[in-house]
């Protein structure tokens, strides 16, 4: 048995860490204790003699010799910041993170001769370093405790509660889950988590879904980093009766697609800067009860175009997926122009982010050095594409959305003119690393991602 707790200085790690080992008669590991074994100096000698690099380096020593250790793991409030570590604490075992209000563990940490991180006064360090490290808590937990108002002791029983498989869900509840469930035709799901009560669920919710390929990509890292948890589909009409479904399951994370990245946004208690931008989510995170919305498309968009900074682009499209398109673009400093079969939408996209806009009809290949199609035009069983080979210029690059089929009539067309192509399955690579990091904490190359999908 593996347990780990993560959260910021004076959320109780190290108290509950002890009063869980002695329960469960494991082995309790101090990972802070440990790199001051390694160094023979308390960690504010490590920081006034060596710096913050120095001890980190220590810390992912400490870390890295723990992947495989059995018992309870007590970590420092930044180990989290760093997706290797976080691989190496997820590697078979759970992890809980606590937590508190930045007051709280203000007063619970004054007087440590622990030196600060920022430069700032100690309470606003603590809201800001909370700030800057929530997403990697929530990434790297499965599951969030409240420690502001609960005893070690208190904190310690909740965690062994979820441990023994107790999830507190009612009878009410738990009927309508697996009649849901049912609906949805998951019942295989649902065995799965009655006869495994430790498992965590994700999937990908979207009406269709099941031509994706993200069960097949998250099953297999998964598996590849030592995680307990189980992709599935959601495919239904409406993305509030899947939200609900959700919050009976013990879920850690969605894939959200078409036609439900808009809407979902209304259903999730927070949504990060990115996406409220957008005004489309397509990754939502669970942790405490409560769901986070994110948008990892447009670095989906953004990663492969890097080279093209600066370039004159035209967008075809103007719903969700143009609008990722668009926002990564203008983060490239590009000059960006919206083309839709529906002007008026392509006006309401241009004008949100400072673009030219006009009809499809308007398209002239030597006017774009870079275009991003981002219209299910193309997609199988579709066989159609919007652009022919005399419609694009040699030095033209040109970018396809679309995945389903690997090649797609656009694509077929842009390689005919001689043009640099990149298929949507690079979009899909890129945000899905970026997903699996903001679901589960850990860092995954590209190149794994597109190996997981071979």
């Amino acid at each position: 048995m593996k347990v780990v707790l993560i959260g910021f200085r004076g959320t109780g790690k190290t108290s509950v860490g002890r009063i869980l080992a002695k329960r469960l008669q494991v082995p309790f590991h101090d990972t802070d204790a440990l790199v001051e074994r390694r160094a023979g100096m308390p960690i504010p000698e490590i920081f006034g003699q060596h710096g913050e690099a120095h001890f980190r380096a220590l810390e992912r020593e400490a870390v890295a010799s723990l992947r495989t250790a059995e018992g309870v793991i007590g970590t420092g409030g930044g180990v989290v910041c760093d997706p290797a570590n976080v691989a190496d604490l997820r590697w078979h075992g759970t992890v809980f993170l606590l937590s508190a209000a930045p007051d709280l563990i203000h007063e619970r940490i004054s007087g440590s001769d622990r030196p600060g991180l920022t430069g700032l006064p100690p309470a606003e360090e603590v809201r800001t370093l909370l700030a800057r490290r929530k997403e990697a808590y929530l990434g790297a937990a499965d599951a969030c405790i409240d420690t502001g108002t609960r005893t070690p002791r208190e904190v310690a029983d909740a965690i062994l509660r979820q441990i023994d498989g107790e999830t507190g869900i009612s009878p009410g509840d738990r009927r309508e889950r697996d009649d849901l469930l049912g609906k949805f035709g998951l019942e295989t799901v649902r065995e799965m988590v009655e006869r495994d009560p430790g498992l965590l669920v994700c999937g990908i919710a979207g009406n269709p879904c099941a031509h994706s390929k993200s069960p097949l990509l998250y099953n297999r890292l998964f598996a590849h980093f030592g995680l307990h948890y189980h992709y599935t589909r959601f495919e239904w009409p409406d993305a509030e009766t899947i939200v609900r479904l959700a919050t009976l399951l013990p879920l850690k994370g969605l894939s959200v697609t078409i036609p439900f990245k808009a809407d979902v946004i209304r259903h999730l208690d927070e949504v990060d800067d990115h996406a409220a931008a957008i005004g489309a989510t397509n990754t939502v995170v669970r942790c405490g009860g409560r769901m986070y919305g994110h948008n990892t498309d447009w670095l989906g968009v953004r990663a492969p175009l890097v080279h093209r900074q600066g370039a004159r682009a035209v967008v075809l499209g103007a719903g969700g997926a143009a609008a990722a398109a668009v926002y990564a673009l203008v983060s490239l400093d590009m000059d960006v122009t919206v083309l839709s079969r529906k002007p008026d939408a392509a006006q309401r996209l241009a004008e949100r982010f400072g673009c030219r806009w006009g009809g499809l009809e308007e398209f002239k290949g030597a006017d774009a050095d870079v275009v991003v199609h981002a219209t299910p035009v193309g997609m199988e069983p579709d066989t159609r594409s919007l652009l022919a080979p005399c419609d694009l210029e040699r030095k033209t690059t040109v970018f396809d959305l679309v995945y389903t089929p690997p090649e797609t009539p656009l694509i077929r067309a842009a390689r005919e003119a001689g043009c640099e192509t990149i298929p949507g399955t690079e979009m899909f690579v890129h945000q899905a690393a970026e997903q699996f990091r903001l679901i589960t904490g850990i860092a995954v190359p590209p190149a794994l991602v597109r190996e997981m999908l071979a």
